[in-house]
């Protein structure tokens, strides 16, 4: 018998706040909370700091002060001790992009849950065998798309995804409208050069945009 180690129903309150988790890399952690911000009023209250820059834990140690009402999850997680970082900075939930037996035993009955990477059935049994079932498709398009996704709904009846990867504003609904597909992650929501020109309108607008496709 099957034993949610991974806190499914915590899991899901944070990926069903939105249709559109904004995965976003943020190189100076002085524009994070207007970041987190912009994308508050575009309407989507979930973001995904990825440990791909030295100012990701500032960041969300930031956001996590100033904006309770965003949802603030830690992407790019390669390790516990990052795991254990990015809990302490303020995450509430930890994106790993692939699966280590390490990682997934700090995600085990953890308080800050874990949504693993996968891009096989081979990695899908082993998290079921961990107790999870949601995880992050990645890379989605790379892996197999709609097809790959489609593919494993037979075998995995109880497994939903967050695909990332590819996603685009353009096939961000054809993702949504599978059924095994809860979410779906993306960095087309907050543009570098956006960033970088401190347009916090124009990231709002695209995210009002994007969610307004999405729910049609």
């Amino acid at each position: 018998m099957w034993n949610d180690r991974q806190n499914v129903p915590l899991v899901d309150s944070f990926c069903t706040q939105s249709p559109i988790i904004p995965v976003v890399a943020i190189e100076s952690s002085s524009q994070a909370v207007a970041l987190a911000q912009a994308l508050l009023d575009g309407g989507i209250n979930i973001i995904e700091i990825t440990l791909r820059t030295e100012a990701a834990l500032d960041s969300m140690q930031l956001i996590a002060q100033s904006l309770p009402d965003m949802t603030i999850a830690a992407g790019t997680v390669l390790n516990p001790h990052q795991y254990q970082q990015s809990i302490d900075a303020g995450a509430q939930l930890v994106i790993s992009p692939g699966i280590t037996t390490d990682l997934l035993i700090k995600g085990e009955n953890n308080a800050v849950p874990l949504l693993p990477g996968v891009s096989s059935a081979s990695e899908v049994m082993t998290i079921l065998d961990h107790g999870y079932a949601r995880c992050k498709f990645f890379p989605a398009q790379a892996a197999g798309s709609f097809a790959m996704l489609n593919a494993l709904k037979g075998p995995f009846e109880q497994v939903k995804f967050c695909p990332t990867g590819g996603i685009t504003q353009e096939n961000a609904k054809q993702f949504l409208a599978l059924s095994n597909v809860m979410c779906v992650g993306g960095s087309w929501l907050s543009p570098k050069a956006l960033i970088n020109q401190n347009d916090w309108q124009q990231i709002s607008q695209i995210a009002k945009d994007s969610l307004e496709i999405c729910q049609q």
